[in-house]
């Protein structure tokens, strides 16, 4: 399996609350969430990390040039315009490959990451995405799943709906076959992506997580720090 991180995004709302780290440099229980997921990575196989940062994040840039993560690693510097464009900006390192991409700033129970991995490695699906009825965001992307957590579709409220994705996902290749198109067409949001996905009948299914935290706010490095010391 390889593994690609998006950390491109500004962290704006951190900032507003005077975080004055880059978010991928925030400290959940004192260790980066960029090293969390790489270490979580590595913990599970990894044959190769690619992670892609914004050209203004310096201290991230100077943090992973100076890390030693024992596979292949591979940093791409780019401000991208949105989340979709940072996925392709990755593709030159996941094309032909199945891999796991996530979010820099998600945080999940390490055993549950590794039934993740375990049950998309072997599966025959297009895309297997984290999912959990721990919604608190203020934009979720929540899904509607058949009884065998196919994806049926998803929207953007948790009206009627009671799962949420969590910023993990596994894809196979065959998704780069959609990817030109979408951005072509002028797509820019990765949640667009998937509704194109799952509306072109691509075998997308969930995964449940008991709980993930997305680290938007201040407030919540307490809430996952306090996530993790129950597990």
């Amino acid at each position: 399996m390889h593994f690609a991180i998006i950390a491109a995004g500004e962290g704006s709302r951190l900032k507003a609350e005077s975080v004055d780290l880059p978010k991928p440099l925030v400290k959940i229980n004192n260790v980066p969430l960029i090293e969390r997921i790489i270490s979580a990575a590595i913990a599970n196989g990894a044959e190769s990390i690619s992670v892609i940062i914004n050209e203004e994040n310096k201290n991230v840039r100077n943090y992973l040039s100076n890390k030693n993560f024992n596979v292949p690693f591979n940093l791409i510097i780019k401000s991208t315009p949105s989340s979709l464009h940072s996925f392709y900006a990755l593709k030159p390192f996941l094309e032909n490959k199945q891999f796991c991409l996530t979010t820099v700033d998600t945080v999940f129970a390490e055993k549950e990451f590794k039934d993740f991995i375990e049950t998309a490695d072997s599966n025959n699906y297009d895309g297997l995405l984290a999912i959990t009825d721990f919604i608190d965001d203020e934009k979720p992307l929540c899904v509607d799943v058949d009884d065998k957590f196919k994806i049926l579709k998803f929207e953007d409220s948790s009206e009627n709906l009671k799962y949420a994705t969590g910023g993990l996902y596994y894809f196979s290749a065959n998704i780069f076959n959609e990817m030109e198109t979408a951005l072509n067409s002028g797509m820019m949001r990765l949640r667009n992506f998937l509704k194109m996905l799952v509306q072109k009948d691509y075998k997308i299914h969930a995964f449940r997580f008991s709980k993930i935290i997305d680290v938007d706010h201040a407030d919540d490095i307490k809430v996952a720090e306090k996530f993790l010391s129950e597990l």
